[in-house]
């Protein structure tokens, strides 16, 4: 498999945490992807829905990707933006499930999206989420699986989303989120390793019903995601330490040890959560 293997200064990573501009984002993500990937030994990018037939992080991942594409209705999609596209694994698996798609992998990172070699029905835009290099009314579907938390001015793209749909078009996002119970100082060690914007659910559909949008389909998924992730990496910690040890000091380790713990813990006291929200235009848009 192919990493992108680089030197780590802890104080660039610490200021790509705290600052968490388009630039950092790269940078942490160029950094960090590769942690990913060792310890899973795929291409996805995002935590996964876990369940008693999706036990491990490969099959967990492509589960998230088929129930959002389901919820995408990509059978009947035919123009596809997949915003954030990280290293373009979603956009191969839908591809490869609805071969009638035309797919758009828009990512600031340059080098993501280089990655992917087989790019048959895929298109690749180096572009901001908040400037869609798109005409007014040109796609069907938005889509932004676990990348949205980074997007800022979250209104500018969702801004952009309203004016290249189709007037039958969704926009459609999975996003780790913070709940009414959250504060920096319940968050703990994930105010700095959960490196988003920590949107709260409530700003996140404010923002979207305030733009044009209406939400027909929210569910929450954090106890299908957090916590079995954690599980899982716990129960095996010695078989994927040892990977990630073989490309990473020894305290990236154990601070992706402690964020996760945090993390199943934060989500079993309803601190965070994670959303999968289908929008459709109002009307009178």
């Amino acid at each position: 498999m192919e990493f992108f293997l680089i030197s780590i200064n802890p104080i660039d990573v610490f200021l790509w945490t705290f600052r968490k501009n388009e630039r950092d984002v790269v940078n942490l993500y160029n950094t960090m992807s590769p942690v990913m990937q060792i310890a899973t030994g795929g291409s996805m990018l995002n935590f996964g829905y876990w369940s008693s037939e999706h036990l491990d992080p490969i099959s967990a991942q492509e589960n998230l990707c088929n129930i959002f594409g389901n919820l995408s209705e990509l059978s009947t999609a035919k123009t596809v933006l997949d915003v954030g596209s990280g290293l373009s694994a979603p956009s191969k698996l839908w591809r490869d499930s609805y071969p009638d798609l035309n797919l758009y992998d828009v990512n600031i990172n340059f080098k993501q999206l280089s990655f992917l070699k087989d790019t048959k029905n895929i298109e690749f835009l180096n572009s901001t989420s908040t400037k869609l290099p798109f005409m007014d009314n040109s796609v069907d579907r938005v889509l932004a699986l676990e990348s949205a938390q980074h997007f800022k001015p979250l209104e500018d793209f969702i801004s952009e989303s309203k004016r290249v749909l189709m007037k039958s078009g969704f926009l459609i996002m999975a996003v780790p989120i913070t709940l009414k119970n959250s504060s920096l100082s319940k968050l703990g060690l994930l105010k700095f390793t959960w490196s988003s914007e920590h949107y709260s659910l409530d700003y996140l559909k404010n923002l979207i019903s305030s733009n044009g949008f209406k939400i027909i389909d929210e569910t929450l998924i954090g106890s299908n995601v957090y916590d079995p992730l954690t599980d899982y990496y716990v129960e095996n910690r010695k078989l994927l330490s040892g990977k990630i040890l073989q490309h990473y000091p020894r305290y990236m380790e154990k601070i992706l040890y402690n964020s996760l713990l945090k993390m199943k813990k934060a989500s079993q006291e309803k601190i965070i959560d994670y959303v999968l929200l289908k929008c459709t235009l109002n009307d009178e848009s």
